[in-house]
């Protein structure tokens, strides 16, 4: 008989594979991102952030809602992976497609080819024509083969930062640098495929679209479809009408101050990945249990969140200044503020997995879409004023909009509101509890 490690033990060492991947690209990029900002300084590392996050927002036409379905879809008809691969493919390849072209549009319309941001976002927009292959990605997770995506992604930023460091030692123009972030698209697309050779023993052209499937996956998917483009929308929009409002530089030292408070985001994720498969068991046998799991859950990701905000808001003036230079020395500001989206963004990956757990996806789609609404409006308000300070207050009151405020708003979400709100105030909470138990 099976000890209980025995049977999970599938499970922790995809779980590993995940942890280890994002952690060390994590660093890596960290690491290769300082010596790229000192390098390339505010003004073109700024140029350089708003094409990416341009090309994000027109990548979105390429999600197409799909990412969980398909590995639900490979689960329990396996037997039919390669109608479920191709047709997958295929609706992400129109996608991606549909974004590159609306991309090249607003490029020739907006920009000038005398300026590099024409230039750059012509080569930034080539990747988009690699994302379909991340439907490879979606295989190995049906399969619990975590690793193979992680040694894909690994080995290419490896190659890719190597590069980078070697274009600020050979004194490179930006748009070399521009074209390394195109070649790790393609070089993470040819790993997938090869691995995907290597495991399933099929070649890519066995791949077949079925219109009968797409319009089934499409009826599934798109209210997570348009969930994604509100959250895409505000997560990138700040940079990219910073760059409208104030200028390329003061997006370069915002870049700086959002990838420090970013980096964080990836913690509440495996927290409460590890916490979901309990709590669709407890929602279905005991719900008063769950409901005291789901306020442990909310109160750990608060304290957590306000750790990490109060760290980072003490150390943001060195951290900056020692590791970026005098240059950025504005985005020790803007992370002080920035960072404190982290007590809405942590215990917002709870309330995710409750929207699946409660099936409410409306729920999803009605947040992100305040929030987007929320960013947008603040950022055209408060950028002209307050330059890349003001987008950063956007960005902490439209996250407490979407993952908070929002939530009192519908009955059903209330109780989740009221628990969020409780666990704001776990720190006095836990003290009066130690009180009368030592009374």
């Amino acid at each position: 008989m099976q000890t209980f490690y025995q049977r999970i033990k599938v499970y922790l060492v995809n779980i590993s594979w995940v942890m280890a991947e994002k952690i060390f690209n994590l660093g890596m990029t960290f690491i290769v991102t300082i010596l790229v900002a000192r390098y390339l300084g505010p003004e073109q590392f700024g140029v350089l952030a708003y094409a990416i996050s341009l090309v994000a927002v027109f990548a979105i036409a390429g999600h197409v809602g799909l990412s969980g379905l398909v590995v639900r879809e490979l689960v329990k008809h396996p037997e039919a992976k390669q109608e479920i691969m191709g047709t997958s493919f295929g609706l992400k390849g129109l996608g991606y497609l549909l974004g590159l072209m609306l991309l090249l549009a607003f490029t020739l319309i907006t920009e000038s080819s005398q300026r590099d941001e024409f230039w750059i976002l012509l080569i930034l927009a080539t990747t988009l024509l690699f994302q379909p292959f991340n439907v490879i990605d979606f295989w190995f997770q049906s399969r619990l083969e975590a690793k193979y995506n992680a040694i894909a992604k690994t080995t290419t930023l490896i190659i890719i930062s190597m590069f980078k460091v070697a274009l600020t030692l050979l004194g490179a123009n930006l748009i070399l640098f521009a074209l390394v972030n195109a070649l790790q698209a393609i070089l993470v697309a040819i790993a997938l495929i090869l691995f995907y050779r290597y495991k399933s023993k099929l070649s890519l052209t066995t791949w077949r679209f079925s219109t009968i499937r797409a319009k089934d996956l499409l009826s599934q998917g798109w209210m997570v479809f348009l969930g994604s483009i509100f959250a895409v929308i505000y997560l990138k929009v700040d940079q990219i009408m910073l760059k409208w409002l104030d200028g390329a530089e003061e997006v370069g030292i915002y870049a700086v101050a959002a990838s420090l408070s970013e980096a964080w985001y990836f913690v509440p994720i495996v927290i409460v990945a590890s916490f979901f498969p309990k709590l669709i068991k407890l929602r279905e046998s005991n719900p008063a249990h769950f409901n005291k799991r789901l306020q442990q859950l909310f109160d750990l990701l608060f304290i957590l969140a306000l750790g990490v905000a109060i760290a980072v808001t003490l150390l943001a003036q060195p951290v900056i200044t020692t590791m970026f230079g005098a240059a950025y020395e504005g985005a020790a500001p803007i992370l002080v503020i920035h960072i404190w989206a982290a007590v809405f963004i942590f215990m917002r990956a709870a309330f995710s997995k409750w929207i699946l757990i409660e099936n409410v996806l409306m729920f999803s789609l009605i947040t992100q879409g305040l929030g987007a609404l929320a960013n947008v409006a603040l950022n055209y308000w408060l950028i002209p004023i307050y330059g890349g300070v003001g987008a950063a207050y956007a960005t902490l009151i439209s996250y407490a909009i979407a993952s908070y405020f929002a939530l009192f708003l519908s009955p059903k979400t209330r109780p989740v509101f009221w628990m969020m709100t409780k666990s704001l105030f776990t720190p006095v909470r836990y003290n009066i509890y130690k009180f009368r138990e030592k009374k």
